[in-house]
Protein backbone atom coordinates (compact mmCIF):
# COMPACT_ATOMS: atom_id res chain seq x y z
CA UNK A 1 0.00 0.00 0.00
CA UNK A 2 1.06 3.55 -0.69
CA UNK A 3 2.29 6.00 1.93
CA UNK A 4 1.61 9.68 1.14
CA UNK A 5 3.51 12.67 2.49
CA UNK A 6 1.79 16.02 1.93
CA UNK A 7 4.01 19.03 2.62
CA UNK A 8 1.85 22.06 3.44
CA UNK A 9 3.89 25.14 2.56
CA UNK A 10 3.40 28.89 2.23
CA UNK A 11 4.21 32.21 3.82
CA UNK A 12 3.41 33.02 7.44
CA UNK A 13 -0.28 33.55 8.25
CA UNK A 14 -1.47 31.94 5.03
CA UNK A 15 -3.52 29.38 6.99
CA UNK A 16 -1.26 26.32 6.84
CA UNK A 17 -1.90 25.00 10.35
CA UNK A 18 -5.63 25.66 10.07
CA UNK A 19 -5.76 23.75 6.80
CA UNK A 20 -3.71 20.87 8.24
CA UNK A 21 -6.16 20.57 11.12
CA UNK A 22 -9.19 20.73 8.81
CA UNK A 23 -7.71 18.12 6.47
CA UNK A 24 -6.91 15.70 9.29
CA UNK A 25 -10.32 16.23 10.89
CA UNK A 26 -12.06 15.46 7.61
CA UNK A 27 -9.90 12.42 6.81
CA UNK A 28 -10.38 10.87 10.21
CA UNK A 29 -14.08 11.62 9.97
CA UNK A 30 -14.33 9.39 6.87
CA UNK A 31 -12.16 6.68 8.39
CA UNK A 32 -8.81 7.36 6.74
CA UNK A 33 -5.63 7.11 8.76
CA UNK A 34 -3.48 10.23 8.87
CA UNK A 35 -0.96 11.94 11.14
CA UNK A 36 0.30 15.49 11.59
CA UNK A 37 4.07 16.00 11.42
CA UNK A 38 5.09 19.45 12.65
CA UNK A 39 8.30 20.69 11.04
CA UNK A 40 7.99 24.27 12.28
CA UNK A 41 10.42 24.70 15.19
CA UNK A 42 8.71 27.99 16.13
CA UNK A 43 5.13 26.69 16.19
CA UNK A 44 3.03 27.28 19.27
CA UNK A 45 -0.60 26.51 18.46
CA UNK A 46 -2.13 23.71 16.40
CA UNK A 47 -5.59 22.88 15.16
CA UNK A 48 -4.60 19.24 15.73
CA UNK A 49 -1.99 17.84 18.11
CA UNK A 50 1.02 16.62 16.09
CA UNK A 51 2.00 12.97 16.17
CA UNK A 52 5.62 13.90 15.36
CA UNK A 53 7.02 17.28 16.42
CA UNK A 54 10.39 18.77 15.45
CA UNK A 55 10.30 20.72 18.73
CA UNK A 56 11.10 17.45 20.50
CA UNK A 57 14.44 17.64 18.70
CA UNK A 58 15.11 21.39 18.46
CA UNK A 59 13.23 24.67 18.88
CA UNK A 60 13.79 28.05 17.26
CA UNK A 61 13.56 29.76 20.65
CA UNK A 62 16.48 27.73 22.02
CA UNK A 63 18.58 28.35 18.91
CA UNK A 64 18.00 32.11 19.03
CA UNK A 65 18.83 32.21 22.73
CA UNK A 66 21.91 29.98 22.65
CA UNK A 67 23.34 30.86 19.23
CA UNK A 68 22.34 34.51 19.03
CA UNK A 69 20.68 34.07 15.63
CA UNK A 70 17.69 36.00 14.35
CA UNK A 71 14.46 34.21 13.32
CA UNK A 72 15.47 33.49 9.73
CA UNK A 73 19.02 32.41 10.49
CA UNK A 74 17.77 30.38 13.43
CA UNK A 75 15.27 28.56 11.26
CA UNK A 76 17.92 27.62 8.70
CA UNK A 77 20.09 26.36 11.57
CA UNK A 78 17.17 24.23 12.84
CA UNK A 79 16.75 22.58 9.45
CA UNK A 80 20.47 22.02 9.04
CA UNK A 81 20.43 20.39 12.49
CA UNK A 82 17.44 18.27 11.40
CA UNK A 83 19.31 17.11 8.30
CA UNK A 84 22.27 16.13 10.48
CA UNK A 85 19.90 14.15 12.70
CA UNK A 86 17.60 12.80 10.03
CA UNK A 87 17.65 9.37 11.62
CA UNK A 88 15.52 10.85 14.40
CA UNK A 89 12.78 11.91 11.97
CA UNK A 90 12.95 8.66 10.00
CA UNK A 91 12.56 6.67 13.21
CA UNK A 92 9.66 8.86 14.36
CA UNK A 93 7.63 8.46 11.18
CA UNK A 94 8.90 5.10 9.95
CA UNK A 95 6.21 3.04 11.67
CA UNK A 96 3.28 4.78 9.99
CA UNK A 97 2.73 2.58 6.95
CA UNK A 98 -0.24 2.99 4.61
CA UNK A 99 -1.02 6.34 6.25
CA UNK A 100 -1.20 9.95 5.15
CA UNK A 101 1.50 12.08 6.72
CA UNK A 102 0.59 15.79 6.75
CA UNK A 103 3.72 17.94 7.19
CA UNK A 104 3.03 21.40 8.62
CA UNK A 105 5.94 23.51 7.37
CA UNK A 106 7.35 26.88 8.55
CA UNK A 107 6.32 30.16 6.94
CA UNK A 108 9.79 31.32 5.82
CA UNK A 109 9.55 31.60 2.05
CA UNK A 110 13.25 30.99 1.43
CA UNK A 111 12.81 27.33 2.40
CA UNK A 112 10.64 26.83 -0.70
CA UNK A 113 12.19 29.20 -3.20
CA UNK A 114 16.00 29.20 -3.08
CA UNK A 115 17.46 27.29 -0.11
CA UNK A 116 17.88 23.62 -1.16
CA UNK A 117 17.28 22.14 2.31
CA UNK A 118 13.65 21.12 1.81
CA UNK A 119 14.22 19.36 -1.56
CA UNK A 120 17.09 17.43 0.05
CA UNK A 121 14.90 16.53 3.04
CA UNK A 122 12.09 15.26 0.80
CA UNK A 123 14.52 13.21 -1.27
CA UNK A 124 16.14 11.63 1.77
CA UNK A 125 12.78 10.74 3.33
CA UNK A 126 11.58 9.31 0.04
CA UNK A 127 14.67 7.10 -0.30
CA UNK A 128 14.40 5.88 3.30
CA UNK A 129 10.63 5.49 3.60
CA UNK A 130 9.42 5.20 0.00
CA UNK A 131 6.45 7.55 0.27
CA UNK A 132 4.78 9.58 -2.44
CA UNK A 133 5.30 13.29 -1.82
CA UNK A 134 3.04 16.17 -2.74
CA UNK A 135 3.48 19.89 -2.03
CA UNK A 136 0.46 22.03 -1.13
CA UNK A 137 1.33 25.71 -1.40
CA UNK A 138 -1.00 28.23 0.27
CA UNK A 139 -1.32 31.83 -0.88
CA UNK A 140 -3.69 34.04 1.08
CA UNK A 141 -6.55 35.16 -1.15
CA UNK A 142 -6.36 38.70 0.22
CA UNK A 143 -3.36 39.13 -2.11
CA UNK A 144 -5.88 39.42 -4.92
CA UNK A 145 -6.86 42.86 -3.61
CA UNK A 146 -3.35 44.15 -4.34
CA UNK A 147 -2.34 42.94 -7.81
CA UNK A 148 1.36 43.53 -7.20
CA UNK A 149 1.26 41.31 -4.11
CA UNK A 150 -0.65 38.70 -6.07
CA UNK A 151 1.99 38.51 -8.78
CA UNK A 152 4.70 38.32 -6.15
CA UNK A 153 2.78 35.42 -4.63
CA UNK A 154 2.43 33.72 -8.02
CA UNK A 155 6.18 34.03 -8.58
CA UNK A 156 6.83 32.51 -5.16
CA UNK A 157 4.50 29.62 -5.91
CA UNK A 158 6.21 29.06 -9.26
CA UNK A 159 9.65 29.18 -7.63
CA UNK A 160 8.53 26.57 -5.09
CA UNK A 161 7.23 24.33 -7.86
CA UNK A 162 10.54 24.53 -9.69
CA UNK A 163 12.63 24.09 -6.54
CA UNK A 164 10.76 21.13 -5.01
CA UNK A 165 10.17 19.15 -8.22
CA UNK A 166 7.33 17.05 -6.80
CA UNK A 167 3.58 16.98 -7.54
CA UNK A 168 2.31 20.40 -6.55
CA UNK A 169 -1.07 21.96 -5.71
CA UNK A 170 -1.58 25.69 -5.18
CA UNK A 171 -4.38 26.95 -2.95
CA UNK A 172 -5.92 30.38 -2.49
CA UNK A 173 -6.69 30.24 1.22
CA UNK A 174 -9.22 32.14 3.35
CA UNK A 175 -11.56 32.60 0.40
CA UNK A 176 -14.49 33.05 2.79
CA UNK A 177 -12.80 36.12 4.31
CA UNK A 178 -12.16 37.55 0.85
CA UNK A 179 -15.81 37.19 -0.14
CA UNK A 180 -16.98 38.80 3.08
CA UNK A 181 -14.65 41.80 2.81
CA UNK A 182 -14.67 42.61 -0.92
CA UNK A 183 -17.13 43.06 -3.75
CA UNK A 184 -15.17 40.77 -6.07
CA UNK A 185 -17.49 39.09 -8.56
CA UNK A 186 -17.37 35.37 -9.30
CA UNK A 187 -16.11 36.06 -12.83
CA UNK A 188 -13.29 38.28 -11.56
CA UNK A 189 -12.36 35.70 -8.94
CA UNK A 190 -12.00 32.98 -11.58
CA UNK A 191 -9.41 35.11 -13.35
CA UNK A 192 -7.11 34.49 -10.41
CA UNK A 193 -7.69 30.74 -10.25
CA UNK A 194 -6.79 30.11 -13.88
CA UNK A 195 -4.29 32.87 -14.23
CA UNK A 196 -4.08 35.01 -17.33
CA UNK A 197 -1.24 37.35 -16.30
CA UNK A 198 -1.28 39.27 -19.57
CA UNK A 199 -4.91 40.21 -18.92
CA UNK A 200 -4.00 41.72 -15.53
CA UNK A 201 -0.81 43.56 -16.41
CA UNK A 202 -2.71 46.78 -17.14
CA UNK A 203 -4.13 46.78 -13.59
CA UNK A 204 -0.66 46.28 -12.15
CA UNK A 205 0.82 49.07 -14.27
CA UNK A 206 -1.89 51.44 -13.11
CA UNK A 207 -0.57 51.14 -9.54
CA UNK A 208 3.16 51.29 -10.21
CA UNK A 209 5.65 53.88 -11.43
CA UNK A 210 5.84 54.01 -15.26
CA UNK A 211 9.54 53.19 -15.16
CA UNK A 212 8.60 49.73 -13.84
CA UNK A 213 6.05 48.97 -16.57
CA UNK A 214 8.55 47.16 -18.77
CA UNK A 215 9.64 45.08 -15.78
CA UNK A 216 6.01 44.26 -14.98
CA UNK A 217 5.49 43.13 -18.55
CA UNK A 218 8.55 40.89 -18.36
CA UNK A 219 7.38 39.35 -15.09
CA UNK A 220 3.88 38.53 -16.29
CA UNK A 221 5.31 37.22 -19.56
CA UNK A 222 7.52 34.88 -17.53
CA UNK A 223 4.49 33.60 -15.62
CA UNK A 224 2.56 33.18 -18.85
CA UNK A 225 5.43 31.38 -20.61
CA UNK A 226 5.82 28.81 -17.84
CA UNK A 227 2.03 28.35 -17.63
CA UNK A 228 2.45 26.34 -14.42
CA UNK A 229 0.54 28.13 -11.70
CA UNK A 230 -3.18 27.66 -11.15
CA UNK A 231 -5.05 27.81 -7.87
CA UNK A 232 -7.82 25.97 -6.08
CA UNK A 233 -10.00 27.98 -3.70
CA UNK A 234 -9.82 26.90 -0.07
CA UNK A 235 -12.16 27.51 2.85
CA UNK A 236 -10.75 25.47 5.71
CA UNK A 237 -14.03 25.74 7.61
CA UNK A 238 -16.00 24.31 4.68
CA UNK A 239 -15.98 20.52 4.55
CA UNK A 240 -16.77 20.39 0.83
CA UNK A 241 -13.82 22.68 0.09
CA UNK A 242 -11.45 20.48 2.11
CA UNK A 243 -12.89 17.36 0.46
CA UNK A 244 -12.20 18.80 -2.98
CA UNK A 245 -8.59 19.62 -2.10
CA UNK A 246 -8.08 16.11 -0.74
CA UNK A 247 -9.34 14.65 -4.01
CA UNK A 248 -6.66 16.63 -5.87
CA UNK A 249 -3.98 15.38 -3.45
CA UNK A 250 -5.18 11.82 -3.99
CA UNK A 251 -4.96 12.29 -7.75
CA UNK A 252 -1.50 13.88 -7.57
CA UNK A 253 -0.14 11.01 -5.48
CA UNK A 254 -2.16 8.29 -7.26
CA UNK A 255 -3.50 7.18 -3.91
CA UNK A 256 -6.59 5.51 -5.34
CA UNK A 257 -4.60 3.23 -7.64
CA UNK A 258 -3.12 1.33 -4.69
CA UNK A 259 -6.30 0.82 -2.69
CA UNK A 260 -7.52 -2.73 -2.36
CA UNK A 261 -10.98 -3.23 -3.88
CA UNK A 262 -13.70 -3.59 -1.33
CA UNK A 263 -15.92 -6.65 -1.25
CA UNK A 264 -19.27 -5.84 -2.87
CA UNK A 265 -22.31 -6.03 -0.66
CA UNK A 266 -24.76 -8.79 -1.42
CA UNK A 267 -27.78 -6.68 -2.22
CA UNK A 268 -30.08 -9.73 -2.28
CA UNK A 269 -29.11 -10.72 1.26
CA UNK A 270 -29.53 -7.14 2.40
CA UNK A 271 -33.03 -7.08 0.94
CA UNK A 272 -33.86 -10.34 2.71
CA UNK A 273 -32.61 -8.94 5.99
CA UNK A 274 -34.75 -5.86 5.59
CA UNK A 275 -37.81 -8.04 5.05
Amino acid sequence: MVKVAAFVCGVASSGKSTFCGALIRYMRGIGRRCHLVNLDPAAENFEWEPTVDIRDLITLEDVMEEMGYGPNGGLIYCFEFLMENLDWLIEEIGDYDEDYLIFDMPGQIELYTHVPILPSLIQQLNVSLNFRPCAIYLLESQFIVDRTKFFAGVLSAMSAMIMLEIPHINLLSKVDLLRNNTNLSRADFKRFLNIDPLLLVGEVNAKTNPRFHELNQSIVQLIDDFNMVNFLPLESGNEESVKRVLSYIDDATQWYEDQEPKEPHDSADEDDDEE
